[in-house]
C-alpha cells in the first residue's frame, strides 16, 4: 500500500530538538556541569514549575529529570538568546553564567526519570485507523478504497489530505453545494476529518476510465499553468493543493468550471475564465489520462511513525545526539512543541521543515504514543 498523509514529506522526524540547520552534521555540545551547584539553582529558580524532582507540576511542562544533559543545555542557551521565546525562561536563563546553565543541565540530567500518567489513548489507535473507520461512510460512492466507479463521483485514493480536509468542510459550509456530501461526516470534529482524509491519502489510486472528449496532448500545453501548483503531470507534491492526474474526467470537467460558479478560490477564478469550454476539455483528457500516484509515503501506524522519530531521539541508539528523549514526556508539551515548530514559532529549519505538513490529529497521536511510553 502506498501509505500517503498530510502531504507529508517524512523524513526522520527529530520531535523537538534538533537545532541544528537542516544540511549541517548534529554537533554534540559539551556538557560539564555541577550537580550540586545545579541542584541549588534548580531549587530557586527551576522546580515552581519543573518539580523538586524534575517532573513537570503542571499540563505543557516538561519532564526535566533523566533528560539528556546536552540538550538542556542547548535548550537553556536558546531560551537566553531568544531561539526560543519564552518570558520566565528567557529572563531566568539572562540571569545565569554559562557555568549556572551547564550546572543546571547536568542537574536535572542526574535526576532518575520521573514516572508520567499514562496518556488517554491506551491502545494507542492511531489516525489512520480512526480514519479508516470512518471512511465506511463513504464507501458507497467512493469506494472502500476511495477507487470510486461512477462517472462523476472522484477518486480520493492517494490525494492530498489537507486538500480532502479542507474540501470535506468546504462542504459543510454550503461552500460547496451538494446536499449529499453536505451530511457526511457532520457530525464529526475537525480532527475526525484529517483522519478521514489520512486514511484515503494512505490508499493507491487507480487509474480511471479513459476520457471521452478533450485532446490530451493539446491539453498538455495548456496544464502548464495548472502544473506550478498541482504538479508534474497533475501528481502533487503540497499537502494542500490536489492530484489530478488519473482523476475522472467528467469530476475534473464539473469541478475546474464551478470556479466561474460557486467555487470560491482567486487564482483557479482568474485562470478559468480565460479558457474556452475546448481549452478545458483538453486540459482534463491531459489530466485523466496520466498516471496516478500518492503524493508522499508515510507509515501507517503511531508506532511506525515513532520509530521513524528515534532515529534521533533514542538515546541508546544514538548516546551523542543533542535531541531530547521522548518516552514518558507530558503530552501537551509534546502537542505544543511540535505544533510550534510546524508553525514556525521554534526556530529549527530542520524540524520546521519535517513537521511542518503535520495535522493535529498526527501531532495528537505521535504525543500520545510517547507520553504512554516508560521514562528512561
Amino acid at each position: 500500500m502506498n501509505k500517503s498523509i498530510f502531504g507529508i514529506v517524512l523524513l526522520s522526524l527529530a520531535l523537538f530538538g534538533c537545532g541544528q540547520k537542516k544540511d549541517e552534521p548534529t554537533k554534540p555540545v559539551a556538557a560539564k556541569g555541577d550537580v550540586a551547584a545545579g541542584k541549588v539553582l534548580a531549587e530557586k529558580s527551576c522546580q515552581a514549575c519543573h518539580g523538586a524532582n524534575g517532573g513537570s507540576v503542571a499540563p505543557a511542562i516538561p519532564h526535566l529529570a533523566a533528560q539528556r544533559e546536552a540538550y538542556l543545555l542547548a535548550s537553556l542557551n536558546e531560551y537566553k538568546t531568544g531561539k526560543r521565546t519564552h518570558a520566565a525562561l528567557r529572563d531566568i536563563a539572562t540571569q545565569m553564567t554559562e557555568a549556572d546553565l551547564h550546572n543546571v543541565a547536568a542537574y536535572f540530567a542526574s535526576l532518575p526519570a520521573v514516572a508520567s500518567a499514562k496518556a488517554e489513548d491506551v491502545k494507542h489507535t492511531s489516525p489512520y485507523e480512526t480514519g479508516k473507520a470512518l471512511a465506511t461512510s463513504c464507501a458507497k460512492c467512493h469506494g472502500e478504497d476511495g477507487n470510486a466507479k461512477t462517472p462523476g463521483t472522484p477518486t480520493l485514493a492517494g490525494q492530498q489530505p489537507h486538500y480532502l480536509a479542507a474540501a470535506i468542510l468546504e462542504y459543510h459550509r454550503d461552500d460547496r453545494k451538494k446536499t449529499s456530501m453536505k451530511s457526511v461526516t457532520l457530525d464529526s470534529d475537525r480532527m475526525d476529518v484529517e483522519k478521514l482524509a489520512l486514511f484515503f491519502a494512505a490508499q493507491t489510486p487507480v487509474q480511471r476510465t479513459a476520457p471521452k472528449r478533450g485532446d490530451a496532448v493539446a491539453g498538455e500545453a495548456g496544464s502548464a499553468m495548472c502544473g506550478g501548483c498541482h504538479g508534474a503531470r497533475g501528481v502533487s507534491v503540497d499537502s494542500a493543493t490536489p492530484s489530478l492526474a488519473g482523476q475522472d474526467a467528467e469530476y475534473l470537467g464539473k469541478a475546474t468550471r464551478s470556479y466561474r460558479t460557486t467555487r470560491q478560490n482567486w487564482g483557479m477564478q482568474r485562470y478559468i475564465a480565460n479558457l474556452s469550454e475546448k481549452d478545458i476539455d483538453n486540459i482534463v483528457a491531459f489530466y485523466a489520462s496520466q498516471q496516478p500516484k500518492a503524493g508522499d509515503q508515510i507509515p501507517s501506524s503511531t508506532q511506525d511513525l515513532a520509530a521513524k522519530c528515534n532515529h534521533c531521539h533514542d538515546q541508546e541508539n544514538n548516546p551523542a545526539m543533542t535531541a531530547p528523549k521522548m518516552n514518558g514526556q507530558d503530552k501537551d508539551y509534546l502537542v505544543m512543541a511540535l505544533r510550534a515548530y510546524r508553525d514556525g514559532k521554534r526556530e529549527s529549519t530542520t524540524m520546521h521543515n519535517m513537521s511542518f505538513p503535520y495535522s493535529n490529529a498526527v501531532i495528537e497521536g505521535l504525543a500520545s504514543w510517547y507520553a504512554s511510553q516508560p521514562a528512561k
